[in-house]
């Protein structure tokens, strides 16, 4: 396994193209599959992701196995805290402990740049992933209803962990 920073060409591509692949199937029970498409654009695009590194600050850790991307997470660095804005895994990779290794790749980049918190947003509904985000110490500091537009609308929970 190898986990490195989503710099090059190619690296966007397949991220890209990973991203498209895991909201088509991951989300069908959560969200419609219109607003799948609209999110997948706004956010989870090639030029969204683009734009989200090169001039909004996010970066991106990409989780490769023998030449092939497995998973991906993206964070954008706050004054003190880290948001995890993306933690994903290819369908055929879940259950294997890998979210484990990014979500520690984050803890280490949070900490080793003097963070005191990680935190995120997670669908209400999506009980595997919050149940995941629990186990690993994260706890609920807020609910949130987000206007992403074209009326559709993202009901989350805030989870933070606590670094300090």
């Amino acid at each position: 396994m190898e986990i490195r920073i989503c710099k090059t060409q190619q690296e966007f591509n397949q991220l890209a193209e990973l991203a498209n692949e895991i909201w088509h199937e991951y989300f069908v029970q959560l969200l419609s599959p219109e607003q799948i498409d609209y999110m997948v654009d706004k956010f989870q695009s090639l030029p969204a992701l683009e734009r989200a590194i090169h001039e909004e600050g996010y970066l991106y850790f990409l989780l490769y196995e023998e030449g092939n991307l497995l998973g991906y997470c993206g964070i954008h660095p706050e004054k003190e805290r880290v948001f995890l804005s993306k933690l994903y895994l290819h369908q055929s990779q879940r259950g294997k402990g890998l979210s484990s290794l990014l979500m520690n790749q984050v803890i280490e980049y949070a900490k080793g740049h003097g963070k005191k918190a990680i935190y995120l947003t997670c669908n209400k509904h999506n009980q595997h992933s919050l149940d995941v985000y629990r186990a690993k110490g994260f706890y609920e500091i807020d609910a949130v209803k987000t206007e992403i537009g074209h009326g559709f609308i993202m009901d989350d929970y805030v989870l933070q962990l606590d670094l300090l």
